[in-house]
């Protein structure tokens, strides 16, 4: 099937909105065309939250990554007793390229004001109900790109340990 039959697949789609609360969520029905050319009415509840970046801090010289530690709630939710992740940099896209925005959240989540970063790739997280698309990145940090210590925004009630690993110690945790 080429891509333009597969466009064609997706009809009389109908958007009803159930939360404008933090992002958006919406309850989508639409008609879909089968493989057996059959249409088929579905439902699905889209969250649409926007576009992502996140980085991998990496010393090559030290051997170390730099890495973020914050309370998720959704995790809390699901059964980590703490609700604390360690994490890679990452933040939404603010009207921004990926590239600007990462930038942005790598100087406001860790302090180092990194000046290249190169692009790995990019998924889509959760496609079965977020919309996110998410870019991935990675950076050379040294001690002399650290400008300030991090942390994230208050204003976006952010309380982020920055945290600074040896490589072998960085997958278990």
């Amino acid at each position: 099937m080429t891509m333009e039959n597969e466009k064609l697949r997706v009809r009389n789609i109908n958007e009803e909105l159930l939360s404008n609360n933090w992002y958006l969520l919406k309850k989508v029905t639409f008609d879909y065309k089968k493989e057996n050319e059959e249409w088929e009415t579905q439902s699905r509840e889209v969250y649409d939250r926007g576009n992502g970046a996140t980085i991998l801090l990496y010393n090559r010289q030290k051997q170390t990554v730099v890495l973020t530690k914050q309370f998720r709630m959704p995790t809390y939710q699901n059964g980590n007793e703490s609700g604390m992740l360690i994490e890679t940099c990452a933040g939404l896209l603010d009207k921004e390229t990926p590239e600007e925005s990462i930038l942005r959240e790598t100087r406001e989540e860790t302090g180092y004001q990194v000046n290249r970063v190169q692009k790995v790739g990019e998924a889509y997280m959760s496609p079965g109900s977020v919309t996110e698309l998410l870019y991935f990145f990675v950076a050379e940090y040294t001690e002399d790109l650290l400008e300030g210590q991090g942390g994230g925004l208050e204003e976006e009630q952010e309380n982020i340990e920055v945290i600074e690993l040896p490589f072998h110690k960085a997958p278990n945790r």
